[in-house]
C-alpha cells in the first residue's frame, strides 16, 4: 500500500500545525512548523521547515530548513520587540495586538505548481513563485518569480529559464498538475523518459 494517501496528510513527528489545510498526498517533514497555510495536492516539505501565511500549489517540492512567509517586525515603531504585539506574555493587564497578527496573516506568500524550493531558501511575504520555477538553495526571494524561471542569490535574481518561452507557454496550457491520480499513473513512464517538448507533443 502506498505510504501517501489522498484522505490525510503524512505528518512526521514533532511538527507544529496550526490553522492549515492540506490537499491529497501531502507530506510534512519532521520538526516542521506550518501555520495559516493552504497546501495543494502532492506537495511536500522536508524536515525543519517554517511555513506561515502561505498558499502552496500542487506538486511543490520544498527542501529542508526552508522558510516561507518569514514575518516582519514593526520597524517603523519606537521598538521592534515582541512586547509590542505579544503583550500578554509580559503583563497581566495587557492584550496581544490582534491587528498586527491579522496584518501579518494577510500578507500571503504564494508558491506555484511543480515548484522546487531549495534547501534553506527564504521566501518573503507577498511574493509569488510562478509555476515550474526553481529557487536555489540559500536564496532570499523578495520579488515575484516568473514561471519556469530559476533564481538564486541574496537578493535572489534570475539565473536562467528552465525552458524556452514557447515550451513554457505550452506547459502552462497543458497544466498537467490538474490531472487526476489515474491519469498521472498512466503517464508515469512518459514523465520519467521524455523531455519536456516530447512530453508536450504526446500529451497536448
Amino acid at each position: 500500500m502506498p505510504r501517501l494517501r489522498p484522505y490525510e496528510p503524512f505528518i512526521h513527528p514533532d511538527c507544529q500545525i496550526t490553522n492549515s489545510s492540506f490537499g491529497e498526498y501531502v507530506e510534512i517533514g519532521a520538526g516542521s512548523r506550518v501555520a495559516n497555510s493552504v497546501w495543494g495536492d502532492y506537495s511536500y516539505c522536508d524536515r525543519t521547515c517554517d511555513i506561515a501565511n502561505a498558499e502552496i500549489g500542487k506538486f511543490a517540492n520544498i527542501a529542508s530548513f526552508t522558510r516561507i512567509g518569514a514575518t516582519d517586525h514593526p520597524m517603523e515603531k519606537a521598538s521592534q520587540h515582541h512586547f509590542l504585539y505579544r503583550s500578554a506574555d509580559y503583563w497581566d493587564d495587557a492584550e496581544d495586538d490582534q491587528d498586527w497578527f491579522a496584518y501579518r496573516a494577510s500578507r500571503k506568500a504564494v508558491i506555484g505548481h511543480d515548484t522546487w524550493i531549495g534547501h534553506a531558501a527564504i521566501i518573503k511575504p507577498e511574493v509569488t513563485i510562478g509555476h515550474g520555477a526553481v529557487v536555489a538553495s540559500g536564496a532570499v526571494v523578495t520579488k515575484d518569480v516568473d514561471p519556469y524561471t530559476i533564481v538564486g542569490g541574496v537578493k535572489a535574481k534570475p539565473i536562467r529559464r528552465r525552458f524556452p518561452e514557447d515550451i513554457t507557454e505550452r506547459m502552462l496550457a497543458l497544466a498537467w498538475w490538474d490531472w487526476d491520480n489515474t491519469r498521472l499513473r498512466a503517464a508515469l513512464s512518459d514523465f520519467r523518459s521524455l523531455g519536456a517538448e516530447a512530453f508536450l507533443e504526446k500529451h497536448e
